[in-house]
């Protein structure tokens, strides 16, 4: 299989966007996708958009999200905001609806920034999923021996933020993949360790469902933002501070949907033969 590619970052995580609009093509199996690491001479990719034809009228595109490992997931906040500034390379429009698997999302493009809306957060234990018989603003979980107070939600992934003292000395490396493959979440899920640093201020490490730690995830930033805003500790507007750089994540009432901000970036192009 033989097809084109965009190297792109958002925030430092390094997306792969392939345009199929043309042709409608199927994604590559997991196997496969599994084989680009491989093949590929750059550092790893994070996340592969296989970017298709749009599902609705006037909306530009749809896509769906691919992790490293071959597993599809439901949403990249880093990777649709790449997908959007690959749309504007040929195209004078600076706003773009996107079918994506989550539902729709509207991108706008301003300057070097863009900005998606990544939906309303769901806190449903059903929706994420997650295990509990009712809806909380904080769990307690147990991970290997050690019980640790965490919040939940669904940004259309599965999320697990855990608050830190200190993000350069948390445990992502260790205890990430315990919380990604703890048996409360039957579809495994994303993990945030977050540092609270001021009200309109955090920072953040993730350890990403089926890639492991990246240096961003949209998401995931999006999730800790709006983990720490239902409690009252952050305001509407946030920056999150990441290894890999630094995204704005805006949320202001329940039923509002949460808005990511961030660069875009095209590093290279190539065609690539699995």
């Amino acid at each position: 299989m033989q097809f084109e590619y965009l190297e792109m970052q958002g925030a430092g995580n390094r997306i792969l966007v392939v345009d199929e609009r043309g042709s409608g093509r199927p994604p590559p199996g997991p196997a496969q996708i599994l084989r680009l690491g491989e093949v590929l001479s750059a550092p790893r990719f994070d996340q592969l958009m296989w970017v298709l034809p749009a599902r609705h009228d006037g909306h530009a595109a749809s896509y769906r999200v691919f992790n490293a490992d071959g597993s599809e997931v439901e949403q990249c906040g880093n990777g649709v905001r790449c997908v959007a500034r690959m749309l504007a390379m040929s195209s004078t429009d600076t706003v773009f609806m996107l079918d994506s698997p989550a539902g729709p999302v509207e991108a706008r493009l301003q300057g070097d920034s863009v900005s998606v809306s990544m939906g309303t957060p769901s806190f449903e234990p059903k929706n994420v999923p997650f295990v509990a018989e009712n809806a909380a603003k904080c769990y307690q979980i147990d991970a290997n021996g050690a019980e640790m107070s965490v919040s939940v939600l669904s940004m259309g992934n599965p999320h697990c933020v855990l608050e830190v003292d200190d993000v350069t000395a948390a445990p992502v490396a260790s205890l990430g993949p315990l919380l990604e493959t703890h048996p409360r979440f039957p579809s495994r899920t994303n993990v945030g360790f977050l540092q609270l640093v001021a009200r309109d201020e955090i920072n953040l490490r993730v350890w990403e469902r089926g890639v492991g730690e990246t240096r961003a995830c949209g998401t995931g930033a999006c999730a800790a933002m709006v983990a720490m805003k239902r409690t009252d500790r952050v305001a509407d507007d946030v920056r999150v501070n990441l290894p890999g750089g630094q995204l704005v994540v805006s949320w202001r009432r329940p039923a509002d949907p949460v808005w990511l901000t961030g660069n875009a970036e095209r590093i290279r192009e190539g065609t690539i033969d699995l």
